[in-house]
């Protein structure tokens, strides 16, 4: 089912007719001919939305809207008013109204607008249920998310801290490669030692070397005294280097053997120093790619590369786009002492739509923006930039070209389909409405695709 229904109004060929009209769009269908009759319903059990016309005996629509929305302000209420009575509309939005529709109407319009109101129903749950999870669940070092993806993170990181075997972390720019390096060090035997971390990107190819490996007083023109590189500086801690792909080639022998030997001699020096520090490193560069055009050497790749952790991008992390949403909120809105606490449904499905391509560090800045504009306590979709406002689900991409490594559609079905149900936690109701399925469809699948699921009054 696509959702359940209360349709409340005094006249019953009406009631009839909705009914028909949304029951062959597979929504589960509940009818009053009061307004009293449709509260006591409503204590009874639960509904995706209200439909209530105006004008009734006893409480008339625009009374039953607004003790809805005092009791049950989670539950949409659609009202029906009477053609180019304006005033009444606005009276309805005022107490609480969902939206309106006028007569007469046609019975795809109040399709559409039922729609629009079980999404935005099921959006509501889902943000308040992700700002609640945010509150109670204790973040994995800095890292914030507990999709699948980033739960294979958290078990890597657990597995791989405790040695002192190099990591290499991958991924796109701005997926949090530097968290985890972090986290690896703050769990590893080293956590009391120093971190220290260089973005090689960040200079030119001499200032690195001496950077990195020191140098003595007379070295080179500007040095009037000994400096400790950073591999010193890290002794029984951790050097992170970040952007190793952009490491000049001419440095990379030097860094080779720096690894290999585990001393370093500075520049202008002919003594050999022995360092004691982990090395973690990260790229968004496929350095197997880079190896093979002759960019990057390979034995220095093969160095680094024992241990690979790869960062997952933001649009396959399913609802820790929200989560994360929900963190830089209560982040931002205390830097900037303004009183916004939460995300519109209609925002954050905006928030899920888009691709994200800079990753959680495009996210956080279009958090701090959405904060910064926001004239409400909650975030709303005019807030986000316009890129992010105009965003569509993103569409399927194939990305090989041998026919060997295509599949079938019922295998994308099934890869499809698992994935959902593993970004929403499992809960069959809600991935059954991101699928477009009813919820026996679900069933059948997952028990054919060999996933244990409870039995439906369970769910």
């Amino acid at each position: 089912m696509n959702g359940s229904i209360l349709i409340v109004d005094d006249d019953e060929s009406m009631c009839r007719m909705l009914a028909t009209g949304l029951t062959a769009s597979d929504y589960e269908i509940a009818t009053s001919t009061s307004a009293e009759g449709g509260l006591e319903l409503l204590q009874a059990r639960d509904f995706d939305a209200v439909i209530t016309d105006v004008r009734m005996r006893g409480l008339n629509g625009i009374e039953l809207c607004a003790r809805i929305v005092a009791s049950r302000p989670d539950v949409p209420v659609i009202v029906i008013t009477a053609f180019g009575s304006m005033e009444t509309a606005v009276e309805a939005m005022r107490a609480g109204a969902y939206d309106f529709v006028t007569k007469p109407f046609e019975l795809d319009a109040i399709r559409i607008t039922v729609q629009r109101a079980v999404k935005h129903r099921s959006l509501s749950r889902q943000v308040a249920r992700l700002e609640q999870a945010l509150r109670e669940t204790r973040s994995f070092e800095s890292l914030l998310g507990s999709s699948a993806p980033m739960r294979r993170i958290y078990d890597l990181i657990e597995r791989v801290a405790p040695s002192d075997t190099a990591v290499l972390i991958t991924g796109e720019s701005g997926t949090g490669k530097e968290l985890v390096a972090r986290a690896l060090h703050r769990r590893s035997p080293r956590q009391a030692g120093p971190f220290v971390a260089i973005n090689c990107a960040a200079m030119p190819e001499n200032l690195l070397e001496s950077e990195l490996f020191g140098h003595v007083r007379g070295a080179f023109t500007d040095a009037r005294s000994d400096r400790v590189g950073l591999f010193l500086q890290a002794h029984r801690g951790t050097l992170f280097l970040d952007e190793l792909g952009e490491l000049p080639l001419g440095l990379q022998p030097k860094l080779l053997r720096a690894l290999q030997e585990k001393s370093l001699r500075p520049l202008g020096s002919q003594t050999e120093i022995p360092f004691d520090a982990r090395i973690i490193a990260a790229t968004n560069r496929d350095l197997e790619a880079a190896v093979a055009d002759g960019r990057f050497r390979e034995d220095l790749f093969y160095r680094i590369h024992v241990i690979q952790i790869d960062m997952p991008p933001l649009r396959t992390r399913g609802n820790d786009i929200l989560v994360l949403a929900q963190h830089f909120v209560e982040r931002f809105a205390s830097i900037s002492g303004k009183p916004v606490h939460g995300i519109l449904p209609a925002a954050a499905e905006k928030l899920l739509s888009y691709a994200w391509p800079g990753n959680v560090r495009e996210l956080q800045n279009c958090i701090e923006r959405a904060v910064t504009l926001c004239r409400y306590s909650e975030i709303m979709p005019d807030d986000l930039p316009d890129k992010v406002q105009n965003s569509k689900r993103a569409p399927l991409v194939i990305a090989t070209d041998d026919p060997g490594d295509l599949v079938s559609m019922e295998e994308i079905e099934r890869r499809y389909v698992l994935r959902v149900f593993e970004a929403t936690g499992r809960n069959k109701s809600l991935a059954a409405k991101t699928l477009g399925f009813n919820r026996k469809t679900l069933y059948r699948k997952l028990r054919r695709y060999g996933v244990l699921v409870t039995d439906e009054a369970d769910d």
